[in-house]
């Protein structure tokens, strides 16, 4: 029986993969997304536009056009990443990354509780970078801020929804060539997308609330 799964940030890059991979398995794939790219619009999926996870409005959306369809696995990949140093600091720009990145996950699972069920699955699309034990050097103040508190937010909500049967995964998806990182990773969207399916799969209540690489590996706080 197919799944029903739901996709934050879905029309491009990871996301966008996350999507045309689980439809090509048979899941019934729900796209969520500001404004559908022509690929996504191709990709055959169903599509919930209009969604901006920064703002209870906007995840408003989102509530109401899922009404009371179960969801199986919500995975929460919506992010942006801008950069600040010590000499250019911009706390607009933090702020901005941490409404979308730490707050939106946590918005979105919150709206989306009742849609959810015993045996469900959480996804959360972090970064090693807000591995505080892993910075190495420094800068790009907004996005390890933001993950390091998806990093916390994930952590406990393994913990308090561990007795409703729902598993929680935090997830580094690799250095992945999208046009956050300028295309410059070592892994193509397709290989970043078929390793974290393969978390999301492997998955439980035993491991819920570890931060993994893509790759299986588990990543320091």
């Amino acid at each position: 029986m197919a799944q029903n799964i739901v996709i934050t940030g879905a029309n491009r890059g990871i996301g966008l993969a996350l999507a045309k991979h689980w439809k090509a398995r048979g899941e019934r794939v729900l796209a969520v997304c500001r404004q559908a790219s022509t690929a996504l619009l191709d990709s055959g999926v169903e599509i919930i536009d209009g969604v901006d996870v920064s703002t209870a409005d906007g995840v408003s959306n989102l509530i109401s056009a899922l009404g009371n369809t179960s969801v199986d696995i919500l995975y929460n990949n919506a992010g942006i990443m801008l950069s600040e140093t010590v000499d250019e600091m911009d706390f607009e720009q933090i702020l901005q990354q941490f409404e979308v990145n730490t707050l939106g996950p946590l918005r979105v699972t919150m709206a989306l509780l009742n849609n959810l069920h015993q045996g469900s699955k959480v996804g959360l699309m972090t970064s090693r970078m807000g591995s505080i034990a892993d910075n190495s050097s420094g800068k790009k103040y907004g996005y390890r801020i933001s993950k390091a508190g998806l990093n916390a937010a994930g952590k406990s909500l393994a913990l308090d929804l561990h007795e409703r049967g729902i598993a929680v995964a935090i997830l580094h998806p690799g250095w992945v060539q999208t046009d956050m990182t300028g295309n410059s990773g070592n892994l193509t969207v397709d290989e970043a997308a078929s390793n974290l399916i393969t978390r999301m799969d492997e998955l439980s209540l035993e491991n819920s609330g570890t931060f993994w690489h893509s790759d299986g590996s588990v990543l320091p706080w």
